[in-house]
């Protein structure tokens, strides 16, 4: 379960500012705390530069989670599982921001700005937030991440 003392990332890129500032409207409005890595409205800019900020941030222990958003959810996703340690997951809907916490312990939700309606992705952002890693078989499988064999 997520404590709303914890500072929650979040990151865009122009695709998903819209997005993004919804979800910190209502996540503000319920006592969340949060840093916003950017971007700060919807002029074109590279993806990259904010989902790397973001995961440089989590990697770095300044957070336990974040959220990152992009047209489709896809380039952020690849950029943030680039490190070490994260494990993002590109998420269209709550059933799979749910169990990717469940069974992956996923630490960074990657939302597709450009196909997931609003509130589909705030039910998402919360199960993400709220649902607790089970461990057990998962445990085991979600440690052989890292593994480079």
């Amino acid at each position: 379960m997520w404590n709303k003392s914890q500072i929650l990332a979040l990151a865009s890129d122009h695709a998903g500012f819209e997005l993004k500032t919804f979800l910190i409207k209502i996540l503000k409005e319920e006592g969340y705390q949060y840093r916003d890595y950017g971007a700060f409205s919807t002029e074109s800019v590279d993806y990259p530069d904010f989902a790397h900020k973001l995961a440089n941030a989590v990697q770095e222990g300044l957070h336990t989670r974040g959220i990152v958003i992009c047209g489709s959810g896809n380039g952020v996703c690849m950029v943030v599982n680039k490190y070490e340690g994260i494990r993002g997951a590109l998420c269209w809907n709550s059933e799979q921001a749910e169990l990717t916490r469940r069974h992956n312990d996923a630490n960074v939700l990657c939302l597709p700005g450009r196909f997931i309606d609003f509130d589909d992705a705030i039910k998402a952002v919360k199960l993400f937030l709220n649902t607790d890693f089970e461990g057990g078989r998962h445990k085991t499988r979600v440690d052989k991440i890292n593994i480079i064999g």
